[in-house]
């Protein structure tokens, strides 16, 4: 009897998987379509993305159209080096393959964010355990032969690279102590490899976050301190007197740069509650702190750079304590782009975290995103797309 149950119980078992098989609904062919273009009134907007961790092919695809139909030009994705190179030497681009040439096909420039260390290129957990931010010296090399790679299997689909993000940030370095100097190590290390792969891809550094965590802190570093500390271990080397009258701490002189590991600079330039015309100070956060840092950049001779804002925006969680209401936020997002096209020649793109993410946060993330995880568009998004794209 005992036999009959189970065989009973096996054979209803496998009916039921057969019809559930039957009614699965097919998998949605997601082809490249036509070529597209951007139809914008400002060539500046973008937005970053975190397509990476998408599932569907089809909301890729349809995410990337919709960002088109923004009005948006640029989007940066996050390509996680454990997710493209999970065993050393054995590369996946499957996934990030179809996001390129999806953003190919939609028009987009991509700027390509590189970080997230896999386990085989950290410490073993039994000697020391890390996070995925965590990647010391000895294995740099093993970084920029990544990055190498990358650049040289996207040459001519992606022509721009940041070289990790948020380095001035514990949390974005390893849970250590931040280090500027091992900072620029790593840029040395990888600029070499990545322009002999791909001569045409441009290196971005710094993506530092926006912070006034001073020296000592656990938590991190300023911003500008940290900007600072990179040029002094780059070893700039005094030039002639600034003609900057915005007063900084330090730097007072125009310096030069040998041997850039760079080509051009990364930026977060978050607003938090404040308008993106509010001046800028070194002991305030807002929209114009990049102004802050492009001083600098000048100071030290690197004026003829261009920038790109690869982080920036408003949340409109209003019981968040930095958050603002659903209509400031459109509002300073609109003004933001407005304001880099008129007075920031040296910007090449404002990229608004974050378009969408892959899943609800169940809190205040959630209230930086232009979409829902479903695809379902938040008034911001219908307010671009009205404010950014000619006849809307």
């Amino acid at each position: 009897m005992a036999l009959n149950r189970i065989l009973t119980v096996a054979i209803r078992l496998a009916l039921l998987a057969a019809i559930l098989s039957a009614v699965h609904p097919p998998q949605v062919l997601v082809t490249l379509g036509a070529q597209q273009t951007v139809q914008t009134t400002n060539p500046l907007a973008g937005v970053h993305t975190r397509f990476i961790d998408e599932a569907d092919a089809w909301k890729i695809q349809r995410g990337l159209s919709m960002i088109r139909e923004m009005g948006a030009s640029w989007i940066v994705e996050f390509f996680p080096w454990a997710y493209l190179e999970p065993s050393q030497g054995q590369y996946h681009w499957d996934i990030a393959d179809r996001i390129v040439d999806q953003a190919d096909r939609q028009g987009l420039q991509v700027i390509a964010r590189l970080g997230f260390v896999p386990e085989w290129a950290r410490p073993s957990p039994s000697i020391q355990p890390t996070t995925f931010t965590y990647l010391d010296r000895a294995h740099y090399k093993d970084f920029a032969t990544f990055a190498a790679a990358f650049a040289a299997h996207f040459r001519g689909r992606v022509n721009y690279i940041v070289i990790w993000n948020e380095p001035n940030l514990s949390s974005e370095w390893g849970m250590r102590p931040v280090s500027a100097a091992d900072y620029v190590a790593l840029l040395q290390a990888s600029y070499g490899p990545i322009k002999a792969a791909n001569p045409d891809m441009l290196v971005l550094a710094g993506a530092l976050a926006p912070t006034l965590e001073p020296a000592g802190s656990a938590q991190g570093l300023d911003d500008l301190l940290y900007l600072q500390q990179m040029y002094q271990a780059l070893g700039a080397t005094a030039d002639s007197e600034s003609t900057t009258t915005r007063q900084l701490p330090g730097a007072h002189r125009s310096l030069r740069v040998p041997n850039r590991p760079y080509d051009a600079w990364a930026m977060h330039s978050y607003g938090r509650t404040a308008p993106p015309e509010q001046a800028p100070a070194p002991s305030v956060i807002n929209f114009r702190r990049a102004e802050l840092e492009h001083d600098l950049m000048v100071r030290y001779g690197d004026g003829d750079l261009p920038v790109f804002i690869t982080e920036a925006g408003w949340n409109d969680d209003t019981q968040w304590v930095f958050g603002v209401t659903p209509a400031q936020r459109i509002r300073y997002t609109l003004d933001a782009w407005t304001y880099a096209r008129l007075h920031w020649p040296w910007v090449r793109c404002v990229a608004m975290w974050v378009f969408k993410l892959p899943a609800p946060a169940h809190g205040y993330r959630d209230h930086y995103t232009f979409v829902t995880p479903s695809l379902e568009p938040l008034p911001i998004y219908d307010e671009v797309r009205k404010a950014l794209v000619p006849g809307s």
